[in-house]
């Protein structure tokens, strides 16, 4: 790329970055705060911001799994729930919650109220941007709490962590995992695909794009390129300049994106994606109405289908899931090079 055709990229991107400040600015007024403890919130806090809808169920595990980590403040978007979320969280004393019953397909699947809340929250802490259910870890995640982690992170002069998103599923039919409220989802969900993913490098967000796991071998495999992404960033030190862009999948500016770049020799992380409960065959029934998680969601009709048939996912492949210290021997993350 020329130097020329460089300035424009960058003035472009730059230009981008603003319009999704200003739509992440507009959509406050669809957020209706239900508990506001903010003022909680110190200097030091490391922050978590969810979007969520129906996840009474994962609520307690979720909100212990953080906590033990180092969480001090949730900030929770409920996006018309109606199974008792809002009421399981409205009297957490750790969490800020706000309700909004928007479009979360036209909210850019909920990212412009999560870059609102980072924007007017988030400035200067560590914010962990999830979804309610993906479960973080990383190497010594058991006995090195977030605190240790960004210390080191920022020993090493970042200001960011990526993590692959790693799909969890039983042996068996979905409907055959059956799991209780409280319990870890990943005693549940305990198989995972230790090898066939792709790796490929996008020059214009400078990401490494990760695809693979059950969900493409089992429902994508004649079009791979419509899989899901694997790939995120959901930890940064944040600045109210910055912006998610999709999902947590790539941010701007650009060079929040590079986590994976193995030349930084940077920690990594995995977020447990723990979709697969026994609930997804009802979630799949409902979201297939509502179309409200896919930009093309004609493209994906037949992605619910599958669910819905109550499908197997493992294979003679699937490996059984250990623990961090197996996951980082597989290289699925990394504890980063000596700073």
């Amino acid at each position: 790329m020329s130097y020329l055709s460089e300035l424009w990229a960058l003035y472009r991107l730059r230009l981008r970055r603003k319009r999704l400040l200003w739509r992440a600015l507009r959509s406050r007024h669809r957020l209706a705060a239900v508990a506001d403890r903010s003022g909680a919130i110190r200097r030091d806090t490391i922050l978590l911001f969810a979007t969520m809808r129906n996840e009474a169920v994962r609520l307690p595990f979720f909100l212990a799994h953080y906590r033990r980590l180092g969480i001090g403040h949730f900030l929770i978007v409920d996006n018309g729930s109606t199974d008792g979320t809002i009421e399981a969280l409205r009297n957490e004393p750790d969490v800020s919650l706000w309700q909004t019953a928007a479009s979360y397909r036209a909210a850019r699947f909920g990212m412009d109220w999560m870059n609102w809340l980072l924007m007017r929250y988030g400035r200067r802490h560590w914010c962990l941007t999830v979804d309610a259910d993906e479960i973080l870890i990383y190497p010594d995640w058991e006995s090195r709490p977030l605190q240790a982690l960004t210390a080191d992170l920022e020993a090493r002069g970042t200001r960011f962590m990526a993590a692959m998103m790693l799909d969890l599923y039983p042996k068996g039919p979905l409907s055959q995992g059956g799991y209780r409220s409280g319990e870890d989802p990943a005693e549940a969900l305990n198989w995972f695909d230790a090898h066939g993913y792709s790796y490929e490098y996008q020059e214009k967000y400078r990401n490494i794009s990760i695809r693979g796991g059950p969900r493409m071998r089992h429902f994508f495999a004649d079009r791979p390129e419509f899989a899901p992404h694997l790939h995120k960033t959901p930890l940064i030190r944040w600045n109210p300049r910055w912006c998610y862009l999709s999902s947590t999948h790539t941010a701007l500016p650009r060079r929040l994106n590079r986590g994976f770049d193995a030349r930084l020799g940077l920690p990594t992380g995995v977020l447990l994606h723990t979709k697969f409960l026994d609930q997804i065959i009802e979630k799949s029934r409902e979201e297939k109405t509502r179309g409200e998680h896919f930009t093309h969601s004609e493209r994906y009709q037949t992605y619910y289908d599958g669910l819905i048939s109550d499908p197997d996912l493992w294979s003679e492949a699937s490996q059984r899931l250990e623990g961090a210290e197996q996951l980082e021997q597989l290289g699925l993350m990394t504890r980063g090079r000596a700073p």
